[in-house]
């Protein structure tokens, strides 16, 4: 068992650029659902030709769903491209894999259970384009081993793709080293999983939805467990993000990961008790009950409601109802068809903010006012961090929400615990705008 364990730390990614609308996007690609709001980004059906032996000859026409995109000059519908959306991962952390060790940058996804990288596999001319890239080769690592006839691939509704083989490897993760974990190594890239300046993914989600074909593979944080890497009476993972707006506080923005251990100290800080809720992982995500809201101490009721906290997700996603209450509470805030997103003035005072709480089980916590605004939606306007969830049946908590609790994924107890982060101060100053 490791005894050295610490933080992990996260940075901000330099490269990020902010965008309202291409981060909504990309959301629509990631979770596949449909927009119940006016806006040009919708999923339509696409007609397909499977054809015997995986060609486009013979066989069956099936029908898939597709993202697609109405542009409003001429009506006329046509495909989403990797332009249109936010590719990129807001935080960014280091994970080494291989003997010796190779070095990567990686994003932490509670969403997603895969644990891809860059590779040699990859054609010259995708590893050659674009934003340099830390690109794992397993002839250099003498630990790394290929899993004969085991394939992987990642798909989304709006065709992009990211596929290839499969080994095992010595993964090294914040002080512990995970023997023979499986790594997914990138052979295809569509132009979409190319633009972002990671390295990869490092999937934090169950098991069950990993994509490894014929047998799923197990996630480094199953395989911490089995392997007894991380304490018996600690079987977790927990998430502090921190933000660029937090620098005036005492923790200065800090953002980490712990692996087997609470981090104390940010406990003690937050002056409360960890509150804890059963999470459901039949459809591998940290799901749990989230039946309550609030906008400044109104109670909002929402029946049967679940969420799922989400680090890969930049946004929250809720429910149209609690959405147009949300932007009710903030004078001067609108629809705004074209963005597909709710916009509300940059220069909106504190105390003109609602505050928002949404449930954790059976308590309620607040997302910083700071918050509210994602990013620069142009004339005095800001996209606001909450937005549609569409035609799904549950929420996504993402990043607006997370970064004002401290989070305790408990994955040998099954259960999703928080505790309110304080702020002495919201940092209302504008989101950097995006410069293409």
């Amino acid at each position: 068992m490791a005894t050295n364990l610490h933080r992990v730390k996260i940075a901000t990614n330099p490269n990020y650029k902010r965008s309202g609308t291409k981060s909504y996007v990309y959301l629509l690609r990631k979770w596949g659902f449909n927009p119940t709001q006016e806006g040009p980004y919708h999923v339509g059906s696409q007609f397909h030709q499977q054809g015997r032996f995986g060609s486009n000859v013979g066989g069956k026409m099936r029908q898939q769903q597709v993202l697609k995109k109405k542009d409003p000059s001429t009506g006329q519908t046509g495909e989403v491209s990797a332009e249109d959306q936010q590719n990129d991962s807001l935080y960014l952390a280091k994970v080494q894999i291989g003997t010796p060790p190779q070095t990567f940058d990686l994003d932490f996804d509670t969403g997603s259970a895969d644990l891809w990288v860059w590779s040699t596999s990859l054609p010259a001319s995708v590893r050659s384009s674009g934003k340099s890239h830390n690109i794992f080769d397993p002839s250099k690592s003498s630990t790394f081993k290929k899993t004969p006839g085991s394939t992987w691939k990642i798909s989304y509704g709006d065709q992009s793709s990211a596929s290839g083989s499969v080994g095992t490897d010595l993964v090294s993760i914040g002080g512990l080293k995970i023997e023979n974990q499986t790594i997914e190594l990138a052979s295809t890239l569509s132009t979409e999983f190319q633009s972002g300046s990671g390295d990869g993914l490092l999937g934090l989600a169950f098991g069950n939805i990993n994509t490894v074909q014929p047998t799923p593979a197990q996630t480094p944080v199953e395989n911490m467990i089995s392997q007894s890497d991380i304490p018996s009476s600690a079987e977790l993972f927990t998430a502090k993000l921190g933000s660029w707006r937090d620098t005036a506080e005492a923790d200065k923005g800090e953002s980490f990961y712990t692996f087997g251990f609470i981090d104390q100290p940010t406990i003690a800080a937050s002056g409360s008790s960890i509150a804890y809720t059963p999470v459901d992982s039949s459809q591998g995500f940290w799901q749990f009950p989230s039946t309550s809201a609030s906008i400044n101490g109104k109670p909002l009721r929402r029946p049967n409601n679940t969420a799922i906290a989400d680090t890969g997700t930049t946004l929250a996603l809720v429910d149209d109802v609690t959405c147009k209450a949300i932007y009710a509470a903030i004078p001067g805030a609108t629809y705004d068809a074209p963005s597909q997103g709710y916009l509300f003035p940059a220069n909106t005072p504190e105390a003109d903010l609602p505050t928002v709480a949404f449930a954790v089980g059976n308590n309620l916590f607040a997302v910083q006012k700071e918050d509210l605004g994602f990013a620069d939606a142009g004339n005095g306007m800001l996209y606001g961090g909450i937005q549609s969830r569409g035609d799904m049946s549950m929420d996504i908590l993402g990043d607006t929400f997370l970064k004002g609790i401290y989070a305790i994924f408990d994955q040998g107890n099954s259960r999703f615990g928080a505790v309110q982060r304080k702020e002495l101060v919201q940092n209302l100053a504008p989101p950097p705008v995006a410069t293409e």
